[in-house]
C-alpha cells in the first residue's frame, strides 16, 4: 500500500510541476510589471520622507555631518536599516538606494507568493492573481523603492503563510516559515507577534495543521525576529517594558480606539494620518474595499468543494484580519501602508473570487459581455491606484522640498551648524536638511537639559511664550503654506 502511495505521488509530480509552469510565468511577470509601475510612476530621486531619513541616517554617507545622528525612537526597529545597508553603507545617492530597494521589493512580491503555487495545488495561478492584486495597490507601488518596513513584513507574512498550508511541511518549508515570520518580526515586531499568534493557534488546535514542526517554526521565527528589539531594549531603553512604554507614549499613547473609519479615509492618503478627523471618505478611492468585499465572499463560496483550497483561503483571511486589529483597536493614528499585511494575505481569497468570475463569464449566456464586465472592473481598479499613484508621488515631491526651502531661509538667517532646530511639525527632517539637531519633545528631554532652541520653524502654530519677541520670517514658495522661521532678535 505503502508503495502504491509513493507511486501514485511520484507520477503526479510531472502532472503538478506542468500545472505549475505557466502559473510560476505568471507570477514572474507580475513581479516584473510590478517593478516597471515603481519606476514609473514613483520618481527614483524623491527627497527621502521622514522614516527614511531616520533609517538611513544610521550609514555614514546619510549622517549630518555637525550634528548628532537622528533620534532612534523606541518603536523603531533595525529591519530597515539592514535592507538599506549593501548601498547606503558606502553610498549617499538617493537614486542608487531607491533603485537596490525596487529590486530588492520585487524579489520580496516573488518570494512572498511563490508557495502559494503549491500551497493551492489545484488552481497554482492564485499565486499570480494573489500578487497581482496585491502589486497593483498604490501603497505597494508607491512604497517599493522607499526604505520602509511594511512591503516585507507583508511579504514574510505572505511566505509564511503559503509554506504553513503545505500538507507535509518538510525542513526547507519549516526552514521558510521561520524566515517569513521572522522577516514580518524584524521589520515590525508587533506585526510579527499578530501573525504568529493565528498561525500558532491553528498549530495547536486545527487537526489538519496540528504539527509540532509547524509550531516550532513558527517560535522559531518569532523569537529569532524578537530577540534583537529585546536586547536594545534592555541596552538604550532600560528593559522591555521601558521600550514599550516609550513606545506608547511616541505614537500619541496606544489605547483601545476605534479606527476603522479611518482605515476607510486614509485609503487615498495622506502617507500619514494623524490626526484623521478632518480627512473625508473619497467614494473612488474605495474600488479596492469594494473589490475585497466581492470577491473575498465569491473565492471562498467557489472553494468551498475543495478542502485543501478551501481552509488555505479561510486561514488567510483569519491571519489577515488578526494582522489588521493593532491598528484598528490600538494605535490611534492611521497610514495606508499599516494594512499591506492585511491586503497581501487578503489578496489571496479575492484570486479565488476573480478565478469564479471568470469561470462565470464563460459560461454566461453573453460571454463577451460579462467578459467586459469584469474587465471593466478591474480596469477601473487599475487606473485608480495608479492615479493614487501618481498622486501621492507628485505631493510627496512637491511637500519634501519644503523642508530644503525652510533649509535654506534658516541659513539666510545667520543659523549655521552645530544648532539645535525646534517647532511643532515635521522637526526631525528639517533639522536633517538644516544640518541642525532636532530638539526633543517634553517628555524626552534629559533631566537638567534645558537648552532651548537656536532657530524655530513653525506652521500654523503660534510661537511659545519665552519665543513672542523672536524675529519671524515666511518662507517663499511652499508647497505647503505658513511656514514660519523664529530667530532671536540678537541674531
Amino acid at each position: 500500500m505503502a508503495v502504491v502511495e509513493k507511486w501514485k505521488s511520484q507520477s503526479s509530480r510531472p502532472e503538478r510541476r506542468d500545472r505549475e509552469r505557466p502559473a510560476h510565468r505568471l507570477l514572474v511577470a507580475v513581479c516584473a510589471l510590478f517593478a516597471l509601475a515603481s519606476l514609473a510612476l514613483v520618481p527614483l530621486d524623491l527627497r527621502l520622507g521622514w522614516d527614511e531619513l531616520v533609517y538611513a541616517s544610521r550609514f555614514g554617507p546619510y549622517a549630518p555631518d555637525q550634528a548628532p545622528g537622528v533620534p532612534f525612537s523606541a518603536p523603531r526597529t533595525r529591519g530597515v536599516p539592514v535592507l538599506l545597508a549593501p548601498v547606503a553603507s558606502w553610498s549617499d545617492s538617493v537614486v542608487l538606494l531607491r533603485m537596490w530597494l525596487t529590486a530588492l521589493a520585487t524579489a520580496a512580491l516573488y518570494l512572498g507568493f511563490r508557495p502559494w503555487l503549491r500551497s493551492m495545488p489545484r488552481l497554482p495561478y492564485v499565486a499570480g492573481i494573489a500578487a497581482a492584486l496585491y502589486g497593483t495597490l498604490w501603497t505597494a507601488v508607491f512604497y517599493a523603492d522607499a526604505a520602509m518596513p511594511n512591503h516585507y513584513t507583508a511579504m514574510g507574512t505572505a511566505a509564511a503563510v503559503g509554506l504553513f498550508l503545505r500538507r507535509r511541511p518538510g525542513p526547507r518549508a519549516c526552514a521558510g516559515i521561520a524566515a517569513g515570520v521572522l522577516v514580518a518580526t524584524l521589520m515590525r515586531p508587533n506585526d510579527g507577534v499578530s501573525v504568529a499568534v493565528p498561525l500558532l493557534a491553528a498549530a495547536v488546535l486545527v487537526p489538519l495543521w496540528r504539527s509540532r514542526a509547524r509550531a516550532l517554526a513558527v517560535l522559531g521565527g518569532l523569537g529569532a525576529g524578537l530577540l534583537p528589539w529585546a536586547i536594545e531594549a534592555y541596552v538604550r531603553f532600560g528593559g522591555v517594558r521601558e521600550r514599550l512604554s516609550d513606545a506608547s507614549e511616541v505614537q500619541g499613547g496606544l489605547r483601545f480606539t476605534d479606527s476603522l473609519l479611518h482605515q476607510f479615509t486614509a485609503i487615498d492618503g495622506p502617507l500619514l494620518c494623524r490626526p484623521c478627523e478632518g480627512d473625508g471618505v473619497r467614494v473612488p478611492a474605495l474600488t479596492w474595499w469594494v473589490l475585497l468585499a466581492v470577491l473575498v465572499p465569491l473565492g471562498l463560496w467557489s472553494a468551498r468543494r475543495f478542502r485543501q483550497t478551501a481552509t488555505a483561503a479561510q486561514l488567510a483571511l483569519v491571519v489577515g484580519l488578526c494582522a489588521a486589529l493593532p491598528y484598528v483597536l490600538v494605535v490611534p493614528y492611521t497610514a495606508p501602508r499599516f494594512l499591506l499585511p492585511t491586503h497581501a494575505l487578503l489578496a489571496v481569497p479575492a484570486a479565488l473570487g476573480v478565478l469564479a468570475a471568470v469561470r462565470w463569464a464563460r459560461a454566461a449566456r453573453r460571454p463577451a459581455l460579462a467578459g467586459g464586465v469584469l474587465a471593466g472592473l478591474l480596469a477601473g481598479h487599475l487606473a485608480m491606484q495608479g492615479s493614487l499613484v501618481s498622486a501621492n508621488a507628485r505631493i510627496q515631491s512637491e511637500a519634501r522640498e519644503d523642508w530644503a526651502r525652510v533649509a535654506a531661509v534658516v541659513h539666510e538667517r545667520g543659523v549655521r551648524p552645530p544648532c539645535l532646530l525646534g517647532g511643532n511639525t515635521s522637526v526631525i527632517p528639517l533639522a536633517y536638511v538644516a544640518g541642525c539637531e532636532p530638539a526633543p519633545r517634553a517628555h524626552e528631554r534629559k533631566p537638567g537639559d534645558r537648552r532651548r532652541p537656536d532657530v524655530l520653524v513653525l506652521r500654523q502654530h503660534a510661537a511659545p511664550p519665552w519665543a513672542r519677541d523672536w524675529q519671524r520670517v515666511a518662507v517663499p514658495d511652499t508647497y505647503a503654506r505658513g511656514w514660519r522661521v523664529l530667530v532671536p532678535p540678537d541674531l
